[in-house]
Parts: C-alpha cells; structure tokens; sequence
C-alpha cells in the first residue's frame, strides 16, 4: 500500500472530473473503488469532502488516501488499441487541410461518420488515432458534421484547445458557411429562417432514422422539447428554376438544421432523401431531392469554410474546403466554379 498523499492540481489538469483525475495518475483504480472513497470521506479536496463528480481547478489540493499497488488488486483488461489500416491511415492524413502544435483541420469526406454509433465501427473518432503526429494522446473531436455532409472539421490537439474551441462554438465565436445545391430558387435571393427544431417521435433508445420537425416560431412555447434554430441563407446562382448554389450560415448548431430549414421552405438539398420529401427528379416545384441525368444523388452539402479566433495564437483563422467529387462534378456539370463565389455572402446580415 501507498502513503497518504497530497497531491496539488497543475497546469493541464484543471476543469476535470475528480475519478478522470484520479486515473490518469493511478490507472489501476477502479471507478467502485474510488466512489467508495469519497463516500468514507477518504478522499478530500482542500481539506472538503467530495465526490467522484467533484470538478478540479488548478492549484487544488487532493487528499489521496493509501492505496493499492498496481499489483496488489487485479487491474481491469486494457482495451485493445485500435489499429487503423494503412489504407484508412493514408486517407485520413489526407484528409487534413491545416495542422498546427493546437489544431487540426480535416476536410471531411462524405459518407464517413464522425463518431460510432449504430453498425459504424469506422468513423474519424476512431480514424483519429492515425493524427498523433508525434503527439502522445490522438487529436480530439471539438464539433460533429453529418455522416453524409462533408468538409471543415476541427479536432484539438490537447485538452486545453478543445475546451476553449468547444467553449467558442457554444458561445457563437465561430462562423461556419456551408454550400449546398437545393430544389427551386429560394426567393428573396438573402434571408433567414427561424423555424425551431423538435425531434420526431418514434425512432429508437439509439437515435436510429433520428428526424427533426420544424415549429413556427409562434409554437415554439407550446412544443415540448422544441429548440429555437436560426439559419441565413444567400442564393448565389441558379439554372433557370430548377436549382440553386446556395451559401448557408447556421447560426445556431442544431441536429439536421440546414437540411430540415430548406426543406421547410421547400428548397430541400439535392440527395437528402430523409428531408427532400421524395427520390423522384426534382422539377422545380420543390417535390423530389434529386435533378437527375448525370447529377450524383449522394447529399449536396458541403462545410466549405469555418473563421475562429485561434486559442492561442488570438489571431483569426479561416479554414476552406474544397468541395468533394460529387459535388465537383456537379459544379462542372452546371457551369460553376468555386472561385466565384463571394468571400462572405453575407455580409450585409452582419
């Protein structure tokens, strides 16, 4: 068994659960052990009682009572390292389009979850592993797109950079512009949609064929579980009155916002067959998410940019994506290039 020990909270390790603490520095601990030593008082954080919950700050000090050693009481079985191939390795170093000693910025292909969830054993969460770049711990995920969205997407590389990056999004410190193709021609060419968002009743403990519903603004106090969401958009070309380049700024960052918005407004974004109403080829008059011909029916939505005030450096950083090969194909198709579109199409709602 250990001595007692007092062991004073340093840089790095603030803002932490007590038992996450406890861990990185005795891995051997079991949770049960340490909730029983918090429930005896064993167990002090500046000379107070606590619980495995109990958030630490930098400079506090924790009473560690006498403990184990790493022999003495069976350790639970390490969990395997996840192994990620050469193939998906390559991909996904690939993939990154800003690296730095803080961040990490990957242009996220369609089709790869971010995280695991129902049947998806490959998604960047795992794929991450192959980002260390030297680093000890892999690169943390700050913020999610959709399976089937592509583009920016930001990971820290510590702790400390994903708290602050995280804290940005929350506090709408960050501007994201999406691109997207939609049925139709939304008319006025700028405007806003504040429709809130409620999750469909109906779809499973996991979130399986997870939907949202839109509420009007006037229902939004009578709808239980609804959420205000609030998106600019900006039509940038069109072709004749069957689709429309349209730039997209989610103001706030609900589940499915961009897609359920314009489908609301009856532009619905070609290949998003959960919001678009029907797989039918869409005729300009809103019904059908697909244009047909040679056009990909895969989701034509794309995180094209993302602006943060860097954490440490305080200076701003925009990050842009080039747009995936569907999408490519569809701009070539249609007449479009990238580079003709306005740096921020929305300025004036600014």
């Amino acid at each position: 068994m250990s001595r007692v020990q007092t062991i004073t909270v340093g840089p790095g390790d603030g803002d932490q659960r007590l038992d996450r603490w406890l861990k990185r520095h005795f891995p051997h601990l079991q949770q049960g052990r340490i909730e029983k030593m918090c429930r005896k008082g064993e167990l002090r954080v500046d000379g107070g009682r606590c619980k495995a919950a109990t958030r630490l700050e930098v400079g506090q000090q924790v009473r560690v009572p006498p403990l184990p050693e790493p022999g003495e009481t069976p350790a639970p079985a390490a969990k395997p390292k996840p192994t990620v191939s050469d193939a998906d390795a390559k991909m996904i170093r690939d993939a990154v389009i800003y690296r730095d000693d803080h961040i990490i910025a990957l242009n996220k292909p369609p089709g790869l979850p971010v995280q695991g969830g129902s049947k998806q054993e490959r998604h960047v969460d795992g794929l991450a592993e192959a980002l260390r770049f030297d680093y000890d711990e892999k690169p943390r995920l700050v913020h999610r797109l959709d399976k089937d969205t592509s583009g920016v997407l930001l990971l820290a590389r510590t702790r400390e950079i994903a708290q602050a990056l995280t804290g940005a999004i929350r506090h709408k410190q960050t501007r994201k512009i999406y691109w997207a193709v939609v049925a139709g021609v939304p008319t006025p060419y700028l405007g806003e949609i504040r429709f809130g968002l409620v999750k469909a009743p109906g779809h499973g403990k996991s979130g399986e064929g997870e939907k949202m519903i839109c509420v009007h603004p006037r229902e939004m106090d009578r709808t239980p579980g609804a959420k205000r969401a609030h998106t600019l958009y900006a039509t940038l070309y069109r072709v004749a009155g069957r689709a429309s380049w349209v730039a997209l700024e989610p103001i706030t960052g609900r589940t499915h916002q961009l897609r359920a918005h314009m489908a609301e407004i009856g532009h619905p974004i070609i290949g998003d067959g959960k919001y678009g109403g029907s797989g039918q080829e869409n005729l300009g008059d809103g019904w059908g998410a697909q244009l047909g011909g040679v056009i990909s029916k895969k989701l034509h939505l794309h995180a094209r940019s993302m602006t943060f005030l860097h954490p440490v450096t305080k200076k701003a950083v925009t990050v842009t994506a080039s747009l995936p090969a569907h999408m490519a194909n569809t701009w070539e198709t249609l007449g479009w290039a990238e580079d003709i579109a306005a740096d921020d199409p929305f300025a004036e709602l600014h």
